[in-house]
């Protein structure tokens, strides 16, 4: 269906970003443990409650049942009125009653009137002749009311508060709060701890992948007792061992075949150089074949010792010659000795006293091939700047060093892909003059990167159409 991309699309920009693995362990034992403290909280004072108000409820039964039984004595002993059983249940201390005789209601507290007991506890006691007891609110207070029936007296009813049951239920509540507070409080550190120890073994292989990523193809993870990392560990080791014979396996063949390349091209450049020699003994048109072949082998030769110092890379054969230097000096040298010696160089004032730490010969190989490259690509226009990133107030610590030509630019899209190996960008194949290979800029980002730095693609920063490759190198201030 045509609408299901758009509406895909549209679900998938609503969708919040997913948490990491860590946060979600961490978030999977909080939660995990405030449903369950909120759990137990919750069951403990139903049953603390539940067994708090039956005490109070079979209290209240056996009291009220004694209070019942004296109060029928002393009605049976002495003339039945209701002056004797209000003095019987006062000598007794009893306050909260109601007593159903001959017909009326008599009471013994104001706020225990007729209207507090319910219809149908009356209609059990009074009409039903049985004995019972409910949970009610009396005013602001909740209460048990107990209700016995007399034969041949009436009805008694008798209330008991519950405030004191209320305050200990209060309690509990605020100990059994407090207690799932400090248990998910507990369990969050706990789920710290445990979400560092269960990421910990991706941290270590991705660290692993990172370095292997870097040209350390020799790093591996260390054995594991536990069984189920132990499958993580040797899958791991198993992969980046085949990467690094397979790597291995190429950059041997590429040295090889460069190596054995060398020695034809030698023959070929000598043969090359005894025919220039007796340049003007050849015909025309052989004069032109020969500057032909003479410029294929030039190619040939530039491509040779590319695909060896890119053996070099992959063998980890690599060693820096470090050295300081001046940077805007340095850079000129560079450019003289390029094949855009003209090539104007516009240096900032602080990037005059700035000092970068590197290999003179492959700094210098990385500037002749950005040169080489904006020639190739956006004409002999070229322009190479030097700049200091920090601030005024701040000491010197990056340079940037842009190369800047006229050509097309680079899309956004290939800015990546034109650093890889034999990559030379979607103009390239319309290129039909272009003598690269596509190793040039591979070389560059190798080379900066083994220096500590980085090396990127942008536009032009006045608007023209064009590229700039900016170099950034970690840098001192030359003292004074």
């Amino acid at each position: 269906m045509s609408g299901g991309g758009p509406i895909r699309r549209l679900l998938t920009r609503s969708h919040p970003t997913a948490l990491s693995l860590r946060r979600r362990i961490l978030l999977t034992i909080t939660v995990g443990s405030l449903f369950l403290s909120m759990f137990l909280a919750i069951t403990t004072y139903s049953l603390a409650r539940s067994n708090l108000l039956a005490e109070r409820t079979d209290a209240a039964i056996n009291t009220s049942q004694r209070n019942a039984q004296g109060m029928e004595r002393d009605l049976r002993s002495l003339p039945p009125t209701t002056e004797v059983a209000a003095a019987s249940l006062a000598r007794v201390g009893v306050q909260d009653y109601l007593i159903w005789y001959n017909n009326a209601w008599t009471g013994g507290a104001a706020t225990f009137q007729n209207p507090s007991v319910p219809p149908e506890l009356i209609r059990t006691v009074i009409d039903n002749g049985e004995s019972a007891s409910q949970i009610i609110e009396i005013g602001d207070q909740l209460s048990v009311v107990v209700g016995w029936d007399i034969p041949g007296v009436g009805s008694y009813f008798e209330a008991f508060s519950l405030e004191e049951t209320n305050s200990t239920l209060s309690s509990v509540r605020l100990s059994l709060m407090l207690a799932a507070a400090i248990s998910t409080g507990l369990a969050a550190v706990l789920g710290i701890f445990a979400a560092r120890r269960a990421v910990r073994p991706v941290a270590t292989a991705a660290q692993a992948a990172s370095a292997i990523a870097g040209g350390r193809l020799d790093t591996r993870l260390e054995s594991s007792d536990d069984p189920d990392l132990r499958i993580l560990t040797e899958s791991f080791n198993d992969m980046a061992e085949a990467l690094q014979a397979r790597v291995e396996r190429d950059a041997r063949f590429a040295s090889d075949v460069s190596h054995e390349l060398r020695s034809p091209l030698m023959t070929l450049a000598a043969s090359i150089e005894v025919m220039e020699a007796r340049r003007d003994e050849l015909p025309e048109r052989s004069q032109s074949a020969l500057d032909l072949l003479s410029g294929d082998v030039t190619r040939f030769q530039g491509l040779v010792e590319d695909l060896l110092e890119i053996s070099r890379f992959d063998a980890g054969a690599i060693r820096l010659h470090l050295e300081e230097l001046l940077a805007a000096e340095f850079v000129r040298q560079a450019v003289a000795v390029s094949s855009l010696p003209e090539t104007p160089i516009r240096v900032s004032e602080r990037a005059e006293v700035a000092l970068i730490r590197g290999d003179r010969r492959r700094l210098a190989r990385v500037i002749a091939n950005l040169i080489d490259n904006a020639r190739a690509y956006g004409g002999d226009r070229v322009g190479v700047s030097i700049e200091v990133i920090n601030p005024a107030d701040e000491p010197i610590s990056h340079i940037l060093i842009a190369v800047v030509d006229n050509g097309p630019g680079v899309p956004e899209e290939e800015r990546q892909l034109v650093f890889e190996r034999f990559a030379r960008g979607g103009g390239a194949g319309r290129r039909m003059d272009s003598d690269g290979a596509g190793l040039g800029l591979s070389l560059v980002d190798e080379h900066v990167r083994m220096h500590g730095g980085r090396v990127w693609v942008e536009d032009r920063l006045d608007g023209n159409s064009g590229a700039r490759f900016v170099i950034e190198l970690m840098a001192t201030e030359l003292d004074e």
